[in-house]
């Protein structure tokens, strides 16, 4: 008795653990997602350029504010935020970026959650006077003064982390949309201008502008530009590593996968 022969079914490649492209995903997720988490709680600190790097300071006078430049310590790690989104843009497009935003937002929330859980159980009394050594009178309510930072400040970092990425994902494909595969650099650095722009003036706005301090306008503007010139001359100097990331995927994922991987991206 012949059996009617079935058409043959090519099978559909397995995205286990040990696909290569599967396991970039989860790496670059994982640096985008604790930097993210790290510059929102470092952030509350206000340092000082010129001190920091050991010269006098220059006196700036910028929108009427003088002294030495003042950056959110978070801007240390954004630069390397705005490395992973490009570079997540470039191979997974605009549904990889908005599923790793919206994971770090989560996290983000979730950090300072128990940030507040941990300032609200009551503190051992021995642990209260623990560090008077090192000029720390309470350690409760240091503890509290750095990871309980205000709700405004909290809202702030939250919308404007969002904005920006959303702002982030359109412009870079906007600009490859019309570039192809050619500079890079143009859709990297032009979406972290334009994404930028926004994040860095929203946050501080509905954090020290709406919020309880009350900032002037003057020093909103002020502090507001000279972290957002920070992060734009971090992302230029970041160039030639985002060149040196993009081959170092391309040899690890071989030319055919990466280019599988950008074509599907750029869809």
């Amino acid at each position: 008795m012949n059996e009617a022969a079935s058409p043959s079914i090519a099978p559909m490649p397995a995205r286990t653990i040990d696909d290569r492209a599967l396991r970039l995903f989860i790496v670059l997720s994982a640096f985008f997602c604790v930097n993210a988490v790290l510059a929102e709680f470092i952030g509350v600190k206000i340092f000082a350029l010129e001190e920091t790097l050991g010269i006098a300071p220059l006196h700036w006078n910028l929108f009427g504010q003088t002294g030495s430049l003042s950056f959110t310590a978070g801007t240390l790690l954004w630069p390397v935020v705005f490395l992973m989104t490009d570079v997540i843009n470039e191979f997974f497009g605009r549904r990889g970026v908005r599923m790793i935003s919206w994971l770090a937002a989560v996290l983000i929330v979730y950090g300072f959650l128990f940030a507040f859980a941990a300032i609200a159980i009551a503190p051992a009394d021995w642990w209260v006077k623990a560090a008077q050594a090192q000029g720390v009178a309470d350690y409760q309510a240091a503890f509290a003064a750095v990871f309980g930072q205000g709700m405004w400040t909290i809202a702030g970092s939250l919308v404007a982390f969002i904005i920006g990425q959303l702002i982030d994902v359109a412009v870079f494909h906007r600009i490859r949309s019309v570039t192809g595969e050619k500079h890079v650099w143009l859709r990297a650095t032009g979406s972290t201008a334009v994404s930028q722009l926004v994040d860095s003036f929203v946050v501080l706005y509905i954090a020290f502008v709406l919020g309880p301090q009350k900032w002037p306008t003057s020093l909103f503007l002020a502090v507001s530009t000279v972290n957002y010139a920070y992060k734009m001359l971090a992302a230029i100097a970041l160039i030639p590593l985002i060149y040196l990331v993009r081959a170092g995927i391309t040899h690890y994922l071989g030319e055919a996968r990466a280019r599988e991987l950008r074509e599907q991206a750029a869809a």
